[in-house]
């Protein structure tokens, strides 16, 4: 009965969450809007961290990803491929950090056609200033998530994504 009542007072919470009065159509529904809301959440406080160094969490992710080949690069085609969020126009998106001097574009030696984008140290002294207040967002999500189920909802997670 216990896990009944938890069951209940948590699609409760959604519910008045997100003002619906009516029950969800099954445990799929109310799973599936749960994750919704919840990444919603986790994101919304990343992106308040992003826009306090006037950038959009995408910008953030293409300079976390450069920084895990710095002093290497990478070209557009593989920025896209390891995106969170890939955005319909990277090369846009590439362009505004380049214009802040936190990405650098150079011609690739091994095949004069292919770009490759690297993080400046600009940009890498910017995602240093950001580092602690992503960790904050961290914290706040581990203080509210139990280590067990953090590693319980990766592998859920890791579930739903995964290319069979």
């Amino acid at each position: 009965m216990p896990a009944q009542l938890a069951s209940i007072s948590m699609g409760r919470i959604l519910r008045d969450h997100i003002k619906q009065n009516a029950s969800f159509e099954d445990g799929t529904q109310e799973a599936m809007l749960n994750l919704f809301v919840a990444a919603a959440e986790v994101r919304r406080r990343v992106e308040q961290v992003c826009e306090k160094h006037d950038l959009q969490f995408s910008h953030h992710n293409v300079l976390r990803i450069l920084r895990g080949v710095h002093p290497e690069g990478h070209p557009r085609c593989e920025i896209i491929e390891r995106m969170l969020d890939p955005s319909p126009d990277v090369t846009r998106l590439i362009d505004k950090l380049v214009d802040r001097g936190l990405v650098r574009r150079s011609t690739s030696e091994e095949d004069r056609r292919m770009t490759i984008h690297t993080i400046t140290d600009d940009g890498l002294n910017l995602l240093g200033q950001m580092d602690p207040e992503i960790r904050e967002v961290q914290q706040w999500f581990g203080g509210r998530v139990s280590e067990h189920d953090l590693q319980h909802l990766s592998r859920i997670c890791e579930g739903i994504y995964a290319e069979f």
